[in-house]
């Protein structure tokens, strides 16, 4: 939808980033992952599937009832002005 931001100003893209750091950072050496490294890695790929959830539902809402945009300021209201 035109207008909107696709990740809702959430942080989708900052978490995508950092699950593929850690993982091409772990590509480049030998030492088989820590569990601490798999439970950072798993962290960041559950909470990038609750965000795209949570994106995915205001995406819906969004379809079936755009909301409307008064763009006029309190000052206009204020004045008078027939908005």
């Amino acid at each position: 939808m035109p207008g909107y931001f696709s990740d809702h100003g959430l942080p989708l893209v900052q978490l995508k980033e950092l699950r593929r750091d850690l993982v091409v950072a772990h590509q480049k050496r030998n030492a088989p992952l820590t569990k601490e490294e798999l439970t950072e890695i798993a962290t960041v790929q559950q909470a990038i599937s609750a965000f795209e959830t949570v994106i995915a539902d205001l995406d819906t809402e969004l379809e079936v009832e755009p909301p409307a945009f008064n763009i006029v300021s309190a000052r206009s209201c204020r004045a008078g002005s027939p908005h």
